[in-house]
Parts: structure tokens; C-alpha cells; sequence
């Protein structure tokens, strides 16, 4: 699953985003709150796009062409007894879908393949070795699909690539590595990832603080993943893994140093930059760094009595889902950050990029005691049951970035794309199971609307809708302060 926190909650009532319905199409799931799954994705070598939409009987695929028309549609029962998760995708080189349904502890997936020309399908059983701990994330690259999972008491990652019924797999040794933190003490390779989990973050999406305040990271790229590790508060271990040959290369970029103690570090990859942030009490530092020289490209430091100019939004404070209060000051905004996991996040947006600076806390309070934010990803389902209560608070502050790297005022910045999906989706009540693809310069999402029955796919771009004038049909003053921290769940691409 995969939460996003940016948008805005809009004055009017009448406003009017951009954005198109581009279909819909009657579908009738039972129990859809319950038993419903669906998945949007796109062939990326035909660009054509699938809908998968399950229920615990059947599940509907509608294959739209690379103009969003309906070409196909297939409806095929699930066999299956048990309930499975609708966990990922692949297409095959003939181009027909695969699907893969997965127990509820992942040790199970059955691998069904559907040939829509024929209206048939192949059901495959694959169980993953006992040899794994645990599952870390899962990813689709070129019509593949993937799982990286640690093999139990080994210095190494796997990574399983499915597709077509095969199954390949791959091996990262991590074990010739040393992990030491700031004092000098080594880490075991196994406990550093148990006990600060990898965060999968999106390459081409925003990444809300929540996650981007975890301490272990993950960015897939093109035939590539990056791993940054940032449990020494002295540096960022990054790891780059070649997904063709195996091969890691080990990489450390130093945190800027500050001038006080500081209890939080971290770091962020994009678009080959290594942006780097550090805080106590009396400072906040950023670096940029190149990824492939670790030469600095720029270094700020911000004293808790500077006005911090390069901002475009308020400091924002939030405890749980309370109200956003504004801080006024440099001062009163680090006094708050000191005490949470400080994190920067980088979304690139055409020619400038977009940041935001903050930090983020949860505690999580079950039977057995608080267990803080980093460990949540280890609370087993048992334990999830005893779950009695969370609290979190969240502070941030967002700025620009144009091509060069220099700060630029931003103020009239009209909404993203992903934030008038979000408004759309806090005023829309009948929305359910919804899913979000980006293509090219735009995001389509889609839904299940429980009061008509139907699955409907909506378009969503940059900016407002705008007069034949070119005039904005609202403007930047019908908005209210913008709420980053409401958690909105949607499936996975």
C-alpha cells in the first residue's frame, strides 16, 4: 500500500480542478469495502493500460488502449479458498497480463496468467523458500515483477524477479561491508535492517515525511537500486545495486558537521543528488551533494535566530489529526523538530523541485508497551490486534528549487496534479479502492464508486481550470492552509 499526505482542503464549493473523467464502466464487486482490490497499471512497452478489479469470487480485467479505449474485457473466477492479496503484476512477452495472489504471510503466491483473446487462464503455485526472514518491499519494473526479501541470519538481499512463470533470482552480498555509528560500534547487517526497516520511496512521486523520515531507504531506478542507511549521525552509507550483474558499490557522503550535538540526520536521493538535512535546537542544515563526485553543490546552515527566506509556506505544526498550527518563528519551529526524525523530501516537478523540510514522529502504544516509529514495520499481525492507540506530530516547511540548485520564490504556485486528486478525493464519500497512475505529464485515478457500481477513471493535471481569458477560475486566495498530514491509503503500482 502507499499513502501520500500532500494536498490542499479547499474554501469553495465550487471550485474547479483540472481534471476529466475519462471513463467508466458498470462493475458490481461484492462487498466491495471488504473483499474489493484493484490495481491500475500501465504496459510500458505499448502503453496500454489494465484495470484489475477483485472481489473474493471473481476479478474483472478491462485492457484500455494507449487512447484509453476500451479493446478488452475479461472476467474470470478466483478459485482460491483462502483470502489472498492482490499483490502485484506482470505482463508477459506475449502481452497478456499476470497476476500474482499472495497468502497473507507471503509465503504462498499463486501466479495466474489470463489470456483475454481466448477468455482462459493458467494458474502456477510458487512458494517462497523458507530460507527468507522476511519480505521487504515489492516493485514493478518493465513489466516485471519483483520481490527483495532478507534470508535469515545471511549478510545478503534477494531479489526474485517474476515473470511468464520464471523465476530468476539474484543475490547482494552485503557481508565485506563494515556498519559502525557514530560512536565507533559496529552493526550486524541483519539487525541494522530488523530493527530500522527499508522504506521503499517513489522515484517519480511525492514522498510524504512519514515515510521519508525513516532512517533506511530504498529508490528503484532504471536497472538500479539505491539504498541510503543514515543510523550514523555523522554520514550517509549509501549502497548502489546493479541489478544485471549483482555488483554493489559502496559510496559514504559526511553529514554537514554542526556546531551543537544534534540527534537526527538524514538524507534524500533525486535525480542524482543526495540532498542531506541535520537539526538541533539551535541549527538546521542542508546539503546537496552529486551523487557520483560527493562534491557539494550546496550547503546552507540556518541558526535558530535567522529568518529562514527561502521558504514558501508557514512552519506547520501537527499533533495527530488535529488542526495545523502555524509557528511564527525560526526558533520555535527547530524546538519542535529537535525532538522528532528530521527528513527532507524532493519531488521534481518539470524544471524545478520541490521540497519539503521537516520531521515526523509516531508512537505507537499496544499491550506490550510504546513502540516508537522506526520499529512499527516489525508489529506483527497479533500484535496489530492488541494495537491500542497512536500519536504523531509532524512539522515542516516547504521551498523550491529551480534547475541550478538556487532557491526561488514560489508563492503563486498553482496545485499539482496529486493535490487536486487529494481534494477530490476528501469531498467525494462514495470513493473506494482507489488507485493512482502517473503517465507522461499526467495522473489518472481510479475508483470504485459504491453508490453507482461503477469503476470510473478520472484524469487530473497541474493547475486550475482556466477561463477563455487564461484567468485561473479561483486563485491562490480560496485556499485554506494547506493540511500535508491527513493519510490517504490507495494500492500500490
Amino acid at each position: 500500500m502507499k499513502r501520500l499526505l500532500l494536498f490542499f482542503l479547499l474554501t469553495s464549493k465550487s471550485i474547479l480542478l483540472s481534471q476529466t473523467v475519462l471513463n467508466t464502466h458498470p462493475l458490481n464487486l461484492n462487498n466491495p469495502l471488504e473483499n474489493g482490490q484493484i490495481l491500475n497499471v500501465e504496459d510500458v512497452k505499448t502503453h496500454e493500460v489494465y484495470v484489475f478489479a477483485a472481489d473474493d469470487k471473481k476479478v474483472n480485467i478491462l485492457k484500455y488502449n494507449k487512447s484509453l479505449f476500451l479493446t478488452n474485457q475479461f472476467t474470470d473466477s478466483i478459485q482460491s479458498k483462502e483470502k489472498r492479496i492482490l499483490s502485484g503484476y506482470s505482463i508477459s512477452e506475449d502481452g497478456n497480463p499476470i497476476l500474482y495472489w499472495s497468502s497473507l504471510n507471503f509465503r504462498n503466491i499463486k501466479i495466474v496468467k489470463y489470456y483475454l483473446e481466448t477468455k482462459t487462464s493458467k494458474v502456477l503455485n510458487f512458494d517462497l523458500p523458507e530460507i527468507n526472514e522476511y519480505i521487504i518491499t515489492t516493485f514493478h519494473q518493465n513489466n516485471n515483477f519483483y520481490i527483495l526479501a532478507k534470508e535469515k541470519k545471511e549478510g545478503h538481499l534477494l531479489l526474485y524477479q517474476l515473470n511468464n512463470g520464471k523465476c530468476e533470482i539474484k543475490m547482494f552480498d552485503f557481508s565485506p561491508f563494515l556498519y559502525q555509528n557514530e560512536s565507533g560500534q559496529k552493526l550486524a547487517f541483519s539487525a541494522l535492517l530488523r530493527y530500522l526497516p527499508i522504506q521503499k520511496m517513489e522515484s517519480n512521486d511525492f514522498n510524504p515525511l512519514d515515510k521519508t523520515t525513516s532512517i533506511n531507504k530504498m529508490y528503484v531506478l532504471e536497472n538500479r537500486i539505491i539504498l541510503t542507511f543514515d543510523y550514523n549521525l555523522k554520514k550517509t552509507q549509501v549502497f548502489d545495486l546493479n541489478l544485471e550483474t549483482s555488483d554493489i558499490v559502496e559510496k559514504n557522503f559526511d553529514q554537514p558537521v554542526s556546531k551543537k550535538v544534534s540527534r537526527t540526520s538524514n538524507s534524500f536521493f533525486s535525480e542524482n543528488k543526495l540532498f542531506q538535512v541535520k537539526a538541533n535546537k539551535e541549527e538546521f542544515l542542508f546539503d546537496i551533494k552529486d551523487f557520483d563526485s560527493g562534491k557539494a553543490i550546496k550547503s546552507i546552515s540556518i541558526s535558530k535566530n535567522d529568518t529562514i527566506r527561502f521558504k514558501n509556506s508557514p512552519f506547520f505544526l501537527q499533533v495527530n489529526n488535529e488542526k495545523p498550527q502555524e509557528l511564527k518563528t525560526t526558533s520555535k519551529f527547530l524546538k519542535q523538530l529537535s525532538s522528532l526524525s528530521v527528513g527532507v523530501s524532493v519531488f521534481k516537478n518539470k524544471n524545478n523541485s520541490l521540497i519539503t523540510f521537516g520531521g515526523f514522529m509516531e508512537q505507537i502504544f499496544t499491550d506490550f508497551g510504546l513502540v516508537p516509529h522506526d520499529y512499527t514495520a516489525l508489529l506483527d499481525f497479533d500484535n496489530a490486534l492488541n494495537q491500542q492507540y497512536s500519536q504523531s506530530k509532524m512539522v515542516s516547511f516547504d521551498s523550491t528549487l529551480n534547475s541550478n540548485y538556487e532557491f526561488v520564490s514560489n508563492q503563486q504556485q498553482e496545485p499539482l496534479a496529486i493535490d487536486n486528486i487529494y481534494y477530490f478525493l476528501s469531498i467525494n464519500k462514495n470513493v473506494s479502492l482507489q488507485n493512482i497512475l502517473k503517465l507522461k505529464d499526467y495522473y489518472i485515478l481510479s475508483y470504485y464508486d459504491t453508490a453507482s457500481r461503477q469503476f470510473t477513471m478520472r484524469k487530473f493535471t497541474d493547475g486550475y481550470i482556466r477561463e477563455d481569458n487564461g484567468n485561473p477560475i479561483m486563485n491562490k486566495s480560496q485556499f485554506s492552509k494547506p493540511a500535508k498530514f491527513e493519510k490517504l491509503k490507495f494500492i500500490e503500482n
